[in-house]
Protein backbone atom coordinates (compact mmCIF):
# COMPACT_ATOMS: atom_id res chain seq x y z
CA UNK A 1 0.00 0.00 0.00
CA UNK A 2 3.03 2.67 0.66
CA UNK A 3 5.28 1.40 -1.54
CA UNK A 4 8.04 0.79 0.71
CA UNK A 5 10.12 -2.46 0.75
CA UNK A 6 8.97 -4.64 3.75
CA UNK A 7 12.36 -5.01 5.07
CA UNK A 8 12.17 -1.81 5.74
CA UNK A 9 10.96 -0.45 9.58
CA UNK A 10 8.51 2.38 9.26
CA UNK A 11 8.84 5.48 11.36
CA UNK A 12 6.10 6.09 13.92
CA UNK A 13 4.35 8.50 15.37
CA UNK A 14 4.80 9.47 18.83
CA UNK A 15 2.50 9.37 20.94
CA UNK A 16 2.49 13.08 21.67
CA UNK A 17 3.73 16.26 19.43
CA UNK A 18 7.08 17.82 20.27
CA UNK A 19 5.52 21.22 19.93
CA UNK A 20 2.51 20.09 22.28
CA UNK A 21 4.57 18.41 24.92
CA UNK A 22 6.17 22.07 25.01
CA UNK A 23 3.01 23.91 25.42
CA UNK A 24 1.87 22.12 28.64
CA UNK A 25 5.06 21.78 30.29
CA UNK A 26 6.91 24.51 32.77
CA UNK A 27 10.87 24.92 32.45
CA UNK A 28 12.88 23.49 35.71
CA UNK A 29 14.35 26.72 35.83
CA UNK A 30 13.11 29.90 35.84
CA UNK A 31 16.54 31.72 35.24
CA UNK A 32 16.98 32.48 31.58
CA UNK A 33 19.90 34.47 30.66
CA UNK A 34 19.00 34.33 26.44
CA UNK A 35 16.19 33.26 24.22
CA UNK A 36 16.82 31.21 21.24
CA UNK A 37 13.91 29.99 19.03
CA UNK A 38 13.95 26.06 17.98
CA UNK A 39 12.56 25.23 14.60
CA UNK A 40 9.96 22.50 15.11
CA UNK A 41 10.41 20.38 11.74
CA UNK A 42 7.99 17.72 10.76
CA UNK A 43 10.27 14.77 11.54
CA UNK A 44 11.11 16.17 15.16
CA UNK A 45 7.38 17.10 15.45
CA UNK A 46 5.93 13.65 14.87
CA UNK A 47 8.83 11.06 14.84
CA UNK A 48 11.60 11.79 16.68
CA UNK A 49 10.24 13.64 19.53
CA UNK A 50 11.80 12.31 22.45
CA UNK A 51 15.07 13.90 20.73
CA UNK A 52 13.32 17.42 20.56
CA UNK A 53 12.38 17.26 24.24
CA UNK A 54 16.20 16.59 25.12
CA UNK A 55 17.51 19.33 22.81
CA UNK A 56 14.74 21.68 24.83
CA UNK A 57 15.83 20.34 28.46
CA UNK A 58 19.53 20.58 27.14
CA UNK A 59 19.37 23.63 26.41
CA UNK A 60 17.16 24.88 29.44
CA UNK A 61 19.43 23.25 32.10
CA UNK A 62 22.20 25.59 30.26
CA UNK A 63 20.39 29.03 30.90
CA UNK A 64 18.09 29.17 27.55
CA UNK A 65 14.98 29.92 27.08
CA UNK A 66 13.59 27.82 24.44
CA UNK A 67 10.51 29.48 22.21
CA UNK A 68 9.01 27.29 19.49
CA UNK A 69 7.55 30.10 16.87
CA UNK A 70 4.25 29.98 14.81
CA UNK A 71 5.38 28.10 11.65
CA UNK A 72 4.55 25.77 9.17
CA UNK A 73 6.71 22.59 8.44
CA UNK A 74 10.09 23.04 6.11
CA UNK A 75 8.61 22.33 2.50
CA UNK A 76 11.82 19.82 2.62
CA UNK A 77 8.98 16.80 1.90
CA UNK A 78 7.53 18.49 -0.94
CA UNK A 79 11.19 19.91 -2.68
CA UNK A 80 12.44 16.11 -2.49
CA UNK A 81 9.65 15.61 -4.60
CA UNK A 82 9.83 18.55 -7.07
CA UNK A 83 6.81 20.09 -5.45
CA UNK A 84 8.03 23.65 -6.18
CA UNK A 85 4.80 25.55 -6.38
CA UNK A 86 3.78 24.27 -2.81
CA UNK A 87 7.38 24.44 -1.56
CA UNK A 88 6.97 28.14 -2.37
CA UNK A 89 4.01 28.92 -0.49
CA UNK A 90 5.25 27.48 2.36
CA UNK A 91 8.56 29.05 2.29
CA UNK A 92 7.08 32.35 1.51
CA UNK A 93 4.63 31.71 4.97
CA UNK A 94 7.16 30.91 7.18
CA UNK A 95 9.66 33.80 5.87
CA UNK A 96 7.00 36.17 6.57
CA UNK A 97 6.41 34.75 10.17
CA UNK A 98 9.65 34.05 11.57
CA UNK A 99 11.58 36.81 9.79
CA UNK A 100 9.95 39.44 12.26
CA UNK A 101 11.22 37.57 15.43
CA UNK A 102 15.11 35.89 14.46
CA UNK A 103 18.26 38.14 14.22
CA UNK A 104 21.84 37.33 15.83
CA UNK A 105 20.92 37.70 19.35
CA UNK A 106 17.65 35.31 18.87
CA UNK A 107 18.47 33.10 16.27
CA UNK A 108 16.65 30.15 14.55
CA UNK A 109 18.28 26.83 15.23
CA UNK A 110 17.39 23.47 14.15
CA UNK A 111 17.35 19.57 15.11
CA UNK A 112 17.31 18.39 11.76
CA UNK A 113 19.85 19.26 9.11
CA UNK A 114 17.67 18.95 5.90
CA UNK A 115 15.01 21.11 7.38
CA UNK A 116 16.86 23.76 8.80
CA UNK A 117 19.09 24.31 6.15
CA UNK A 118 16.58 24.92 4.08
CA UNK A 119 16.26 28.55 5.16
CA UNK A 120 19.69 29.18 4.15
CA UNK A 121 19.51 27.11 0.60
CA UNK A 122 16.36 26.46 -1.14
CA UNK A 123 14.25 29.17 0.95
CA UNK A 124 16.57 32.02 -0.63
CA UNK A 125 15.70 30.85 -4.34
CA UNK A 126 12.02 30.28 -3.70
CA UNK A 127 11.92 33.75 -2.55
CA UNK A 128 9.67 36.17 -4.54
CA UNK A 129 11.42 39.60 -5.04
CA UNK A 130 10.03 41.47 -2.37
CA UNK A 131 10.85 38.93 0.11
CA UNK A 132 14.13 37.58 -0.77
CA UNK A 133 15.93 40.62 1.34
CA UNK A 134 14.02 38.99 4.36
CA UNK A 135 14.79 35.69 3.15
CA UNK A 136 18.52 36.41 2.85
CA UNK A 137 18.38 38.05 6.58
CA UNK A 138 16.85 35.11 7.77
CA UNK A 139 19.01 32.83 6.02
CA UNK A 140 22.16 34.29 8.30
CA UNK A 141 20.18 33.59 11.62
CA UNK A 142 19.21 30.09 10.93
CA UNK A 143 21.54 27.85 12.65
CA UNK A 144 22.14 23.69 12.82
CA UNK A 145 21.47 22.86 16.73
CA UNK A 146 25.27 21.92 17.12
CA UNK A 147 26.36 25.55 15.47
CA UNK A 148 24.45 27.02 18.02
CA UNK A 149 25.82 25.24 20.66
CA UNK A 150 29.52 25.87 19.11
CA UNK A 151 28.79 29.41 18.69
CA UNK A 152 27.89 30.24 23.18
CA UNK A 153 30.96 27.73 23.72
CA UNK A 154 33.02 30.45 21.53
CA UNK A 155 30.85 33.03 23.80
CA UNK A 156 31.88 31.58 27.15
CA UNK A 157 28.15 31.01 27.84
CA UNK A 158 28.37 26.88 27.54
CA UNK A 159 31.71 25.06 29.76
CA UNK A 160 32.76 21.65 29.60
CA UNK A 161 31.74 21.72 33.79
CA UNK A 162 28.51 21.73 32.68
CA UNK A 163 28.69 18.06 31.92
CA UNK A 164 30.36 14.98 33.44
CA UNK A 165 34.04 14.01 32.63
CA UNK A 166 33.48 10.13 32.52
CA UNK A 167 35.53 8.89 29.33
CA UNK A 168 33.16 7.83 25.71
CA UNK A 169 34.18 7.15 22.53
CA UNK A 170 31.95 8.54 19.66
CA UNK A 171 32.01 7.70 15.74
CA UNK A 172 30.00 10.07 13.89
CA UNK A 173 28.11 10.19 10.66
CA UNK A 174 27.49 12.96 9.02
CA UNK A 175 24.89 14.67 7.24
CA UNK A 176 24.70 15.02 2.99
CA UNK A 177 23.68 18.55 3.61
CA UNK A 178 25.60 19.74 6.29
CA UNK A 179 28.77 18.28 4.38
CA UNK A 180 27.85 20.25 1.03
CA UNK A 181 26.17 23.66 3.07
CA UNK A 182 27.51 23.79 6.35
CA UNK A 183 30.54 21.89 7.99
CA UNK A 184 31.06 19.04 10.06
CA UNK A 185 33.62 21.21 12.45
CA UNK A 186 30.99 22.34 14.90
CA UNK A 187 29.59 19.15 15.37
CA UNK A 188 33.04 17.86 16.05
CA UNK A 189 33.86 20.13 18.69
CA UNK A 190 30.38 20.01 20.70
CA UNK A 191 30.87 16.43 21.23
CA UNK A 192 33.87 17.08 22.21
CA UNK A 193 32.99 19.99 25.01
CA UNK A 194 32.74 16.99 27.25
CA UNK A 195 36.16 16.39 28.73
CA UNK A 196 36.75 12.86 27.77
CA UNK A 197 34.63 12.66 24.89
CA UNK A 198 36.47 11.27 21.89
CA UNK A 199 34.67 12.06 18.49
CA UNK A 200 35.93 10.33 15.12
CA UNK A 201 34.24 11.17 11.87
CA UNK A 202 33.13 7.47 9.97
CA UNK A 203 34.51 8.54 6.39
CA UNK A 204 31.14 7.98 4.85
CA UNK A 205 29.52 9.57 1.93
CA UNK A 206 25.77 9.22 1.82
CA UNK A 207 24.61 6.80 4.26
CA UNK A 208 22.27 5.52 1.04
CA UNK A 209 18.59 6.62 2.82
CA UNK A 210 18.33 10.06 1.01
CA UNK A 211 14.67 10.76 2.36
CA UNK A 212 12.29 8.63 1.44
CA UNK A 213 13.98 7.56 -1.73
CA UNK A 214 15.55 4.01 0.68
CA UNK A 215 12.53 3.11 1.54
CA UNK A 216 10.66 2.50 -1.84
CA UNK A 217 10.57 -1.02 -3.47
CA UNK A 218 12.70 0.23 -6.40
CA UNK A 219 15.43 2.09 -4.88
CA UNK A 220 15.79 0.01 -1.78
CA UNK A 221 18.70 -2.38 -3.32
CA UNK A 222 20.56 0.81 -4.10
CA UNK A 223 19.76 2.34 -0.98
CA UNK A 224 21.50 -0.65 1.09
CA UNK A 225 24.56 -0.91 -1.66
CA UNK A 226 25.26 2.75 -0.84
CA UNK A 227 25.29 2.03 2.52
CA UNK A 228 27.85 -0.97 2.36
CA UNK A 229 30.12 0.96 0.44
CA UNK A 230 31.35 2.38 3.80
CA UNK A 231 29.00 3.36 6.24
CA UNK A 232 27.41 -0.03 7.88
CA UNK A 233 30.39 -2.20 7.79
CA UNK A 234 32.06 0.50 9.85
CA UNK A 235 29.12 0.68 12.37
CA UNK A 236 29.03 -3.23 12.79
CA UNK A 237 32.68 -3.42 13.39
CA UNK A 238 32.27 -0.56 16.34
CA UNK A 239 32.15 -2.73 20.21
CA UNK A 240 28.82 -2.25 21.98
CA UNK A 241 30.14 0.27 24.48
CA UNK A 242 30.97 2.90 21.45
CA UNK A 243 28.45 5.54 20.76
CA UNK A 244 26.93 5.97 16.65
CA UNK A 245 26.42 9.17 16.52
CA UNK A 246 24.27 10.82 13.21
CA UNK A 247 22.06 14.20 13.07
CA UNK A 248 19.77 13.10 10.07
CA UNK A 249 16.89 11.32 11.13
CA UNK A 250 16.99 9.37 7.64
CA UNK A 251 20.44 8.07 8.27
CA UNK A 252 19.21 7.07 11.74
CA UNK A 253 16.71 4.53 9.90
CA UNK A 254 19.51 3.37 7.32
CA UNK A 255 21.75 2.48 9.91
CA UNK A 256 19.17 0.95 12.68
CA UNK A 257 17.69 -1.29 9.62
CA UNK A 258 21.63 -1.82 8.41
CA UNK A 259 23.11 -2.66 11.74
CA UNK A 260 20.75 -3.07 14.41
CA UNK A 261 22.66 -0.22 15.71
CA UNK A 262 20.59 2.69 17.31
CA UNK A 263 22.45 5.62 16.66
CA UNK A 264 21.82 9.48 18.74
CA UNK A 265 21.39 12.78 17.96
CA UNK A 266 24.08 14.89 19.31
CA UNK A 267 21.58 16.76 21.67
CA UNK A 268 21.05 13.22 22.60
CA UNK A 269 24.45 12.86 23.84
CA UNK A 270 24.80 15.83 24.74
CA UNK A 271 21.65 15.93 27.49
CA UNK A 272 22.61 12.39 28.73
CA UNK A 273 26.64 14.20 29.36
CA UNK A 274 24.67 16.83 31.97
CA UNK A 275 25.90 17.23 35.10
CA UNK A 276 22.24 17.19 36.30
Amino acid sequence: LTGFHPDRTIPLLHKTTLSRWHRRRKPKTSEHKHRVYLFCDEFTEYNDVPIGQKAIQLLEALGYEVVIPNHLESARAWLSKGLLRQAKKIAAENIKRLSPLISAETPLIGIEPSAILGFRDEYIDLASDDLRPEARKLASNCLMFEEFFVREMDAGRIRSDAFHSEPRQIRLHGHCFQKALASMTPIVRALELPAKYNVRLIPSGCCGMAGSFGYEVEHYETSMKVGELVLLPVIRSLPDEVIVAAPGTSCRHQIHDGTGRQALHPAEILFDALNL
